[in-house]
């Protein structure tokens, strides 16, 4: 096998979301399963040198790309440094009903803040401060949001119950109800569907 085996292997490492099985490296590069497996280690070696930021591990049954473990603590300032970037004040605004009201489904969140939520819900759902957490037992069964680990983490919180008690809006703007009783954050920060 030469260097176009083994990038094109590379390439379908880090393409892929989940471990990637030998079978399906045989099935691409046209291969017996021993050149597959041959690729991949001469794979590993080249990103087991020393001053590389990636690594190629077995897992799961299959083969993937991820990080250095050693590293972790420079993408951990990266990731927190992203995740505090500014929210704008409508996403602001739907994180706040979503906080003390959830779960909650965007049909609902749309009345209380009198405008369409898709484009503010994609993106907390993308920042991972939001994830699905089930479907309403209503017509259309819309999607329910819930706040996750990722949203107290951003705003420094052990729990829901560390949220500042609600005060009500001046009048004529949207004010999430029944905050007293918040519930918990989903455990995964991610989002589901």
């Amino acid at each position: 096998m030469g260097p176009e085996a083994l990038a094109i292997v590379e390439a379908m490492l880090f393409a892929s979301d989940a471990p990637i099985e030998v079978e399906r490296i045989q099935e691409v590069l046209e291969v017996s399963r021993e050149e597959a497996l041959a690729v991949v280690s001469a794979l590993q070696a080249q990103y087991d040198a020393p001053g590389r930021g990636l690594a190629v591990a077995e897992v799961a049954g299959g083969y993937r790309m991820w990080t250095r473990p050693e590293l972790a603590p420079w993408l951990l300032k990266l990731r927190r440094a992203q995740a505090k970037a500014r929210l704008s004040r409508a996403a602001l605004e739907t994180l706040v009903i979503i906080a003390y009201r959830q779960p909650l489904a965007r049909p609902e969140i749309e009345q209380l803040r009198g405008v369409n939520a898709e484009g503010v819900l994609a993106h907390l759902l993308e920042r991972r401060l939001i994830r699905v957490v089930g479907r309403k037992e209503t017509p259309g069964r819309p999607l329910l949001y819930g706040t996750t680990r990722e949203f107290l983490l951003h705003f420094g919180l052990r729990d829901l119950s560390e949220l500042p008690p609600f005060e009500a809006p001046a009048e004529g703007s949207a004010a999430p109800a029944s905050a007293s009783e918040p519930t918990r954050p989903s455990d995964d920060g991610q989002p589901e569907g």
